[in-house]
């Protein structure tokens, strides 16, 4: 009789104990991803910055407002001396861009190539790397929006660690109207864009797996006739 109430003691300490477990797993894990987010948030540009200095070229990540206009003026002034845009949509040219933006004619015949194969930040950096080396270029002035910034910096590191990457981070009105914690909107975005920022780290961190051209996952691809846009990067 006694064994048997030994027994039934017994389970309910062996269930606490893997509740607690469970617990503390739990507990571990969202303090690992709180952390990391802060990390990430503290990678985000609050606001536009000029360069820290000139470099050998300039590349566009298109998929937000205003990249290739702030690229453009970049470009005008002297802090490169060609500008890729990559992720132009197949079906866009320079005419497209002249049309959104008529006083840069005298740029795109120039110094601007247009890359239409990227379809994700991943093929942004393995077309960035080509056009860089067939250039010759040593530095590149990274044009992205500032949530993307972390993801992009990561990419294309890893595509290039030979190349000094400069950031210039574009920061979009809403961001500088009210800040992000009070939008839902802005949170998700930076919550979807933290999960890519992981997994992109941890790919990289495994040397690589999954390099290419496959759409990422919240990839979407912007239709003609918006100019020079091909990913939601």
């Amino acid at each position: 009789m006694s064994e048997t109430i030994h027994r039934r003691d017994a389970t309910p300490k062996h269930g606490r104990l893997r509740h607690r477990v469970v617990m503390l797993a739990i507990a571990g894990i969202l303090l690992f991803v709180g952390l990391g987010f802060v990390d990430f948030l503290s990678r985000v540009p609050p606001a536009e910055e000029k360069p820290s200095r000139n470099a050998d070229g300039i590349v566009v990540l298109t998929g937000g407002s205003s990249r290739v206009s702030d690229a453009l003026e970049l470009l005008s002034v002297g802090y490169g001396r060609r500008l890729l845009i990559s992720g132009v949509h197949p079906t866009n040219g320079y005419s497209d861009i002249q049309r959104t933006l008529p006083e840069s004619q005298r740029l795109l015949t120039c110094c601007v190539d247009l890359d239409r194969s990227a379809v994700n930040t991943r093929s942004n950096a393995t077309e960035t790397r080509r056009w860089a080396v067939e250039r010759g270029f040593r530095s590149l002035i990274v044009v992205t929006s500032n949530y993307h910034m972390p993801r992009a910096i990561v990419e294309l590191s890893h595509a290039m660690p030979d190349i000094e990457l400069v950031p210039f981070a574009v920061v979009g009105d809403k961001w500088r109207e009210e800040p992000w914690w009070t939008s839902g909107a802005a949170l998700r975005l930076l919550l979807s864009e933290y999960a890519k920022y992981l997994f992109a780290q941890t790919r990289v961190a495994f040397g690589g797996v999954g390099q290419g051209g496959m759409p990422e996952i919240g990839t979407q691809t912007i239709p003609h006739p918006k100019p020079a846009t091909a990913s939601a990067n």
